[in-house]
């Protein structure tokens, strides 16, 4: 049986319960987030650090960095980060990157990326990831936290793959709920998720992973459970954006955007769909005539 770990899960919103739901059963859980946790007791951030085997960052991405450098003169030797945030911060940085520079070597990390939608996880059904780590000797650790938890993982060595691999997808599945909510038809669903992994791959590529990853869990198997999930945050974004709901339209996807081109982190003119959920963003007043026009252009 897994030994019993030390677990503080840092942020209580729905990723903070799913892996409550993950892992309360096998192991010892503590609770932080910026507000009081109801039915769980107050602690001390700084003291639950130093006795915890896990650090479980379960918070978005711009504020992992100021977390994390808050966190680490407090962690105990041999202990594990992990984060699932997904996007980039306001530096322009996604999460392993974060963590590799806020750590600088003297601690040990990983992401979880793949299909875990947070509502499934807390009704018990069944998730997957991929992880990638700060060293390839920690994945069995990670491994065996999980072991029966209902959470699936595989070991990937290329960690900025599936990280923009899984940043990547938010911003397509967006384009699938317009799509969707404007009724354009399961041909057109189809169409997207093809071209969609064609320019994921060749952005991956570029952002110095491997192209491969794109077809992994956290890339296609993210896209397609984002893209066509009734749970998914990015799906219904997009679905507002087409309809003029434009209350709530801000997301880890949104931002990924806007960082790309705050930065200039690659050519997105390069990408056709890319640029076409950019402009729509801008202009969500025009997402259909955008949507015919880029499709009388193939």
């Amino acid at each position: 049986m897994t030994d019993r770990k030390n677990v503080l899960v840092i942020g209580y919103g729905e990723m903070g319960h799913a892996m409550e739901r993950l892992l309360s059963a096998r192991h010892r859980l503590q609770f932080w987030d910026i507000r009081p946790v109801a039915g769980h007791e107050s602690i001390e951030l700084e003291t639950a650090v130093a006795a915890a085997d896990f650090i479980l960052y379960c918070v978005p991405v711009t504020p992992l960095g100021e977390l994390a450098a808050r966190v680490r003169p407090h962690l105990s030797p041999g202990s594990i980060s992990l984060s699932v945030a997904k996007g980039l911060d306001e530096q322009g940085r996604p999460a392993p990157a974060i963590l590799a520079d806020v750590y600088a070597g003297t601690h040990h990390f990983g992401v979880l990326y793949g299909p875990m939608i947070a509502e499934e996880i807390i009704r018990g059904r069944p998730a997957f990831a991929q992880v990638g780590c700060s060293s390839p000797d920690i994945f069995a650790r990670i491994d065996d936290l999980y072991t029966g938890s209902g959470l699936v993982l595989e070991y990937s060595a290329d960690t900025p793959g599936i990280a923009w691999s899984s940043l990547l997808k938010n911003v397509y599945a967006m384009l699938f709920g317009v799509t969707d909510e404007l009724s354009m038809g399961d041909n057109v669903r189809g169409y997207l998720a093809v071209a969609a992994l064609r320019e994921m791959a060749d952005i991956v590529g570029l952002m110095g992973g491997q192209r491969g990853s794109v077809l992994q869990l956290a890339g296609m198997g993210d896209l397609v459970t984002t893209a066509t999930s009734a749970s998914s945050h990015h799906h219904e974004i997009g679905r507002r954006l087409a309809s003029g709901a434009l209350d709530g339209v801000s997301g880890e996807g949104t931002h990924t955007l806007a960082m790309v081109e705050a930065f200039q982190l690659f050519d997105s003119s390069a990408f056709p769909l890319f640029t076409l959920m950019q402009n729509i963003v801008r202009h969500p007043q025009d997402a259909q005539a955008r949507i015919e026009t880029y499709l009388e252009s193939l």
